[in-house]
Formats: structure tokens, C-alpha cells, sequence
């Protein structure tokens, strides 16, 4: 089976639309490479597949081998040069970023590179989309992966179940890594309606027997790009709330920065104004050496030098310890 080759798999769960789990996913993906891990990125959200634009590899295509496809390539494990960031002052990654990172293989699957257009509306009833997930789960060769991230569309649809159904049938089979389905991660945004709708992924994922690693709050708050100062657009401390409510754990609030917009859309390298420190982690500034607007390099070499990058370093390191720890 395709899947054997996977230790853990963690799906990224929401039920709102429009939260930012593609953009989570994408994030978590690039941090646990950094980290030195081998990861994989399915993308299951049928009818507006986005993790290629994300990984700015929309013109990529799948390889059909012997047997099922290959998933698309992002970068090859490797060693980093040394981080543009002037200091991590006691950030838990100072050592490893002054003498350059090690960075694991990462490669992803989506429905994206098999459309003839990536304009193309997908228009199919739910028994075409069960058979196109259980596809994904079964069909393509991953190469060995420390983790699987599978990023799902809104709701509890029929994506959901037929995921669920053909992963708890994978995992419990002879010879399945143990606990490989090692849980979910859930996204919310901090405002009640939103609140309100995740609360159901949550009753969802109790219902259906799925572990809840852990709830992120993005978009809280809106980091000026001309002063680095973080104001609560959309309030703030919902998605903890609503984590105590449900007795799973808070992984964090995430709020919005341009630098990482203008990163995924134009693949330009974040610079940021002068005496910005994040987590500890003074930021490449703006005149400082660097080039304004450089797109050379790799997506995980230029996303190191973003704002969001030390808060998920900190958020997937909790995820791997919780994760390892009930293995």
C-alpha cells in the first residue's frame, strides 16, 4: 500500500471556509522540512485546489509510474545557507541557522495538477469525489515520509468521510506503522460565526474517533508592513476559548502578514521594517544588505526569513513532541 511509506499522518480540518487552512497547511508543511523531516502534502479540497499556487508549482503536472502516480516535487532534502536573519537571540533554531539547515524532501499531491486548466470548474457529484479521494489515498507513491498533511475542504462533506473511512480502514490493516493516523489540527479564525462552525469539525472529529492534536487561531490580528505593529482586525482569543471548551490543546494564534502574502504570490524574499523581532528572532530589515523584492532561492529558504516562520516553528514542535509522545 502507497501509505505504508508514511509514519504520521495529520489532517488539517476546518468547518469554515475561507480560514486559512491551505495557508496553515502550506506553513506546517515548510517548517516541519525545516526542521529536517521528510514530508508530503495532499491537497483533497476537490473544487478549489490551492496548495500548488501555494507552493508556487501550479505548472507542475503528475508523473504516472507503474503502479500509480508521483507526486510533484517542491525541493529535495538538502543543506540551507546560513539565514539572512542578523540574530536569533535565543531562538531554539540559533545554532542550526548559523551554520545552515538541513532540510528534509517535500512533495505534494492535488487535483490541480491533473485538471487540463487550472481554470477549469470541478462539477462532479459526491460519488465521483469519494472515488477521486479514495484514488489519492490509494494510488499515489509516496516516497518514505515522516508526515502526511492532508488539506481538506470546508465542512464535514462527502471528502470527509470517504478520507476517514479509507484512512481507518489503511492504518488498522497488518504492517501499518503504529498510530500512524496520528490526528488533526484545526483551523478557526477568532470571530464567533466562525467559532460556531468549527465547533462542529470538533464535534466531527469526537463522533468519527479522530485525535485532535491541536486548534490554531489565524488571522488574528494584521501586521503593518511599514511598522511591524499587530492590530486585532478580527479580534483575538476565540479559537482559545473555544480549545478549553472542547479540552484539546491551543496550538496558537497566527496573525496576517503581508510579507508572507507577497512571498506566496510573488515569491518575493519578506523584509521587514528596522527592529523587528519575532519570537525572539530579529527580522531581516529592509536596507539591510538584502535585495528589495529578490525572488532567488527556494520557497522554504525565503519563508525562514518571514514573521510567521519562528511562531510555527515553536507550533510544530509541540505537534511533534505531543505526537511522538503517544506513540
Amino acid at each position: 500500500m502507497p501509505l505504508d511509506n508514511i509514519k504520521n499522518i495529520v489532517l488539517v480540518l476546518s468547518g469554515k471556509g475561507g480560514v486559512g487552512k491551505s495557508s496553515v497547511t502550506t506553513q506546517l508543511a515548510l517548517t516541519l522540512s525545516l526542521q529536517g523531516h521528510s514530508v508530503g502534502v495532499l491537497d483533497i479540497d476537490l473544487t478549489g485546489p490551492s496548495i500548488p499556487r501555494f507552493f508556487a508549482i501550479e505548472e507542475e503536472k503528475v508523473r504516472q509510474a507503474p503502479g500509480g502516480w508521483i507526486p510533484v516535487p517542491v525541493h529535495d532534502g538538502q543543506m540551507l545557507a546560513p539565514s539572512r536573519s542578523p540574530s536569533t537571540n535565543g531562538n531554539a533554531n540559533g545554532d542550526a541557522a548559523a551554520s545552515g539547515t538541513q532540510i528534509g524532501p517535500l512533495s505534494c499531491m492535488s487535483l490541480g495538477f491533473i485538471l487540463p486548466n487550472r481554470n477549469d470548474a470541478v462539477i462532479w457529484r459526491g460519488p465521483k469525489k469519494t472515488a477521486m479521494v479514495r484514488q489519492f489515498l490509494t494510488d499515489v507513491l509516496w516516497p518514505p515520509l515522516d508526515y502526511l498533511l492532508i488539506d481538506t475542504p470546508p465542512g464535514t462533506s462527502d471528502e470527509h468521510i470517504s478520507l476517514l473511512e479509507t484512512l481507518l480502514k489503511s492504518t488498522s490493516t497488518p504492517g501499518a506503522p503504529p498510530n500512524q493516523l496520528a490526528g488533526a489540527v484545526v483551523v478557526t479564525t477568532p470571530q464567533a460565526v466562525s467559532i460556531s462552525d468549527v465547533k462542529k469539525e470538533l464535534n466531527f472529529c469526537k463522533k468519527t474517533g479522530i485525535r485532535v492534536l491541536g486548534v490554531i487561531e489565524n488571522m488574528a490580528g494584521f501586521v503593518c508592513p511599514n511598522c511591524s505593529e499587530c492590530t486585532n482586525v478580527f479580534s483575538k482569543g476565540g479559537g482559545e476559548v473555544m480549545a478549553r471548551e472542547f479540552e484539546v490543546g491551543f496550538l496558537g494564534s497566527v496573525a496576517v502578514d503581508p510579507m508572507f502574502v507577497r512571498l506566496v504570490e510573488e515569491g518575493e524574499r519578506p523584509l521587514y521594517p528596522k527592529g523587528t523581532v519575532v519570537e525572539g528572532k530579529t527580522m531581516v530589515e529592509r536596507g539591510d544588505g538584502a535585495v528589495e523584492g529578490s525572488k532567488e532561492g527556494f520557497l522554504v529558504d525565503k519563508y525562514r526569513d518571514c514573521s510567521l516562520a519562528p511562531l510555527f516553528d515553536g507550533i510544530v514542535r509541540r505537534l511533534v513532541e505531543d505526537i511522538r509522545s503517544r506513540d
